[in-house]
């Protein structure tokens, strides 16, 4: 099954976010209290728990926001997704808007175990229906 594993925000950009229970997904704007919502490109960002569970497997003690991601899903392959593909998660819909990122930084998590993920297999939407989302919502 396709869900929602955590919900991550964070009040400033540059900095790992914090978990919550559910939060509101704003049309062209992003996740509510969010620092990195706007009028752009990248309004929510999208990572696996497979992904987070690659860096444990390195020997990171990492979890579920500590890549400044948004939404962690679990089940679904974020990589095959392709910029356009729609996603929905309740009576939300979200649009892939960029795949993967550069990092002109290398962040706290990259020192650390010489890698991070979030560049190649984060990806980034842009909120086309907003609404309220919360852990465990199905990701279709």
């Amino acid at each position: 099954m396709n869900t929602i594993k955590a919900i991550s925000i964070s009040d400033r950009k540059g900095k790992r976010k914090d978990n919550i229970t559910k939060s509101r997904l704003i049309e062209n704007f992003g996740l509510e209290n969010d620092a990195h919502g706007g009028q752009w490109h990248r309004q929510v960002s999208f990572l696996a728990q497979e992904s987070i569970d690659t860096m444990r497997e390195k020997g990171l003690d990492v979890v579920a926001g500590n890549f400044a991601e948004n939404i962690t899903t679990q089940g679904i392959d974020l990589t095959s997704l392709k910029v356009g593909s729609h996603l929905t998660i309740g009576e939300t819909e979200l649009i892939i808007s960029q795949l993967g990122k550069i990092c002109h930084d290398r962040c706290a998590i990259y020192h650390q175990a010489g890698d991070c993920v979030m560049p190649r297999e984060g990806i980034f939407g842009i909120v086309v229906k907003g609404g309220t989302i919360e852990v465990g919502d199905d990701v279709r």
